[in-house]
């Protein structure tokens, strides 16, 4: 990447966005703009009358959609635009004292400048893999709501009169049927999306011939991963969802068991612990359950080995995507 001589922290909230603008060692402008593409692009044209574009570099924290309008405009405008994690941000900048969003702004400035040798461009992922996103989250929003009324039906019947009963089974069955409608029209929806995308549709396809991998799993491996396109390998791939294990250890008294983090994406581990499950225990002819009930002998815990049999359904699903084939259990070399 070029050398970048102009460097701009950007602090997102929903409705504004905190610029702090800086040249060399001195900071040039301090702005606030409203959270808008037309904003932006307002403010972009005006600043390049004095820069250029290739002499940028901007840095903002990852706040999920609200980073949309910034990304579609750094899209348009060609402009190198880094989203970073706020908890790299936050522990890098030392000891703090206070906040607010202009002096957020400010460190991360000093953290793009700093660090900006590991810089990660951040580009728009391909309409398929947005509306995917989009898609799952909001199934995931349906599902969550659709549990917390069933365990209304099934936990309070014995603590209110048969008639106050009645009537709130009444609504709350009505809702949960309309939570079962939308979640089936997103299912057709993304079923529809992978059909109509070749590339998705052959990934979910190798994914599925894992044993223990279904389809929710597969299409939610493919949005997090943009694809199999945001990360190297499968062992990237562990450490991001908490599945590596750590050492834990200092000097002579601390001496802990290695430990997977808890810094990781725990939607798409608590799948994977689905699938680990469903290969490990419930399908009798796996070669993993051959795998959990031999180490499960030799003493190992048993969440222990589920963990490291999730570890393995992820290296399985990277080796069927690099290979472009489908998985065979009688091949064993790179699969995992």
């Amino acid at each position: 990447m070029k050398i970048k001589k102009v460097f701009i922290g950007i602090d997102v909230s929903k409705e504004k966005l905190d610029l702090c603008v800086q040249i060399g060692d001195l900071i040039s402008q301090e702005i606030v703009l409203l959270n808008t593409i037309s904003e932006l692009k307002k403010f972009f044209r005006k600043f390049f009358k004095e820069h250029n574009a290739e002499d940028i570099l901007l840095c903002c924290e990852h706040m999920g959609h609200y980073v949309y309008p910034l990304c579609c405009v750094c899209e348009d405008l060609n402009l190198d635009l880094w989203i970073e994690n706020p908890y790299q941000i936050k522990h890098s900048s030392g000891l703090q004292r206070g906040k607010n969003d202009k002096v957020d702004a400010r460190r991360i400035v000093e953290y793009a400048i700093r660090y900006q040798d590991k810089v990660r461009l951040y580009s728009l992922p391909d309409k398929n893999i947005s509306s995917l996103r989009i898609l799952i989250s909001e199934r995931d929003l349906y599902v969550t709501h659709r549990s917390t009324y069933q365990g209304q039906l099934s936990d309070q019947e014995r603590f209110m009169s048969r008639s106050d009963f009645a009537a709130k089974s009444k609504r709350l069955k009505t809702l949960i049927t309309d939570l079962d409608d939308f979640i089936s029209a997103i299912d057709e929806h993304i079923n529809e999306l992978l059909e109509n995308d070749v590339t998705l549709s052959e990934q979910h396809k190798l994914l599925c011939s894992i044993d223990g991998v279904g389809s929710k799993t597969a299409t939610k491996m493919i949005a997090t991963t943009n694809a199999f396109r945001d990360f190297d390998n499968g062992r990237s791939f562990c450490c991001y969802v908490g599945v590596a294990p750590f050492e834990y250890t200092s000097g002579s008294s601390v001496r802990s068991k290695n430990r997977v983090s808890q810094k990781a994406d725990k939607n798409i581990k608590a799948l994977l612990h689905l699938c680990a499950l469903a290969a490990a225990i419930n399908k009798k002819d796996s070669d993993l359950r051959d795998y959990y009930l031999r180490k499960v002998a030799e003493g190992r815990n048993k969440m222990s080995v589920l963990n490291a049999v999730r570890g393995k359904l992820i290296l399985r699903m990277f080796a069927v995507i690099r290979d472009n084939r489908m998985y065979d259990r009688n091949y064993a070399a790179g699969f995992g």
